[in-house]
């Protein structure tokens, strides 16, 4: 699998007519079934009057992190950061919201329309270290490509 070969079939399936929420989940699903190591693939979106995130479709287990405040946790330090977080092990990390015991490790990129964070995806993996810049640039192209929706 490369990364490289998967762009297509996003821009496919965010080109379909279905709703923006549909789309969302059907892209969700591509990538958790496309990359072994990506176990719950999910979108976050932000509410800046209520500095909070809200989760969007998403696939993988069922999440209580349905509302996280701004600065709390990995996906909401990138709220604040507007940068990639890239986890190679969750357990390391002290401002982690634990979702799971069977996630080792997490990458979130953040999304970007009109030079606002409106949010981010977010992928949680059961391997240790997974995550590489491969991972940080395909999920950039992949935002760049969901920015389109919005």
């Amino acid at each position: 699998m490369s990364f490289e070969s998967l762009k297509p079939s996003v821009i496919s399936i965010l080109s379909d007519t279905v709703s923006r929420d549909e789309k969302l989940k059907n892209l969700c699903q591509f990538l958790s079934d496309s990359v072994d190591y990506y176990n719950w693939v999910g979108f976050y979106f932000a509410n800046h009057d209520t500095k909070t995130l809200h989760l969007g479709p998403y696939v993988g287990a069922e999440t209580d992190h349905i509302v996280i405040p701004f600065g709390k946790g990995i996906c909401g330090q990138v709220a604040v950061s507007n940068q990639n977080f890239v986890v190679p092990d969750v357990a390391a990390q002290d401002n982690y919201i634990a979702c799971s015991f069977t996630v080792k490790s997490e990458i979130v990129v953040p999304l970007f329309v009109n030079n606002v964070n409106i949010g981010q995806i977010d992928i949680d993996s059961h391997v240790l270290d997974p995550f590489t810049e491969k991972d940080e640039t395909f999920l950039e192209f992949v935002n760049l490509e969901v920015a389109k929706l919005f």
